[in-house]
């Protein structure tokens, strides 16, 4: 069976570090899923300005619960993960992921969303630098590396990070479906 991940962004997202982790997955046999506040289209900002759309597959409020879903992307840039974490529906889907200890992979401002669902207590993170004492305040210990893996959390500082961020989720993904076989053998 394929395994489905929840992109998780709205208008503001950091073009490459969505678009380029949803390629990868897609490239690694992954079914993606573009979540969002509002129906439509989302904004990505490239760099500096403006840059291209996605379309949107569901909101958040038809999102009834996070089960039929094996991962969850977060994506940065500045403006997306502060108007998501402002969202109740954003976060409590982020607090479901975490619950079900389903892999969550939060790049440059996500991990902002891992703060406000108060996941962070104990974990070992990494992210942009201008947000790593708002994870420090919320309980984590953070690092200055180009992927952090703790538990079923993965967190990356930048869009140059984007290679060992994808690499890190689809090889979580796989262990995740080895452990699962192992189980139902």
């Amino acid at each position: 069976m394929t395994k489905r991940i929840m992109i998780l962004a709205t208008d503001g997202f950091e073009q490459s570090e969505l678009m380029k982790p949803k390629a990868n997955l897609e490239d690694a046999g992954f079914e993606t899923t573009v979540v969002s506040l509002e129906k439509g289209e989302i904004k990505g900002w490239d760099q500096k300005d403006w840059g291209e759309s996605v379309s949107v597959d569901k909101t958040v409020d038809e999102v009834s619960d996070c089960s039929s879903y094996d991962a969850l992307l977060l994506p940065g840039g500045q403006i997306n993960p502060d108007i998501l974490r402002m969202n109740e529906r954003a976060v409590a889907i982020v607090r479901e992921f975490d619950m079900a200890g389903k892999p969550i992979a939060a790049i440059c401002h996500a991990p902002w969303l891992l703060a406000e669902a108060d996941i962070l207590k104990g974990k070992t993170v990494t992210s942009w630098p201008s947000i790593r004492t708002d994870l420090k305040n919320a309980g984590a210990n953070v690092v200055d590396q180009e992927a952090a893996i703790d538990g079923n959390l993965i967190t990356s500082r930048n869009p140059d990070d984007i290679p060992a961020f994808s690499k890190a989720l689809i090889e979580m993904l796989g262990e995740t479906a080895e452990k699962r076989e192992m189980e139902t053998a």
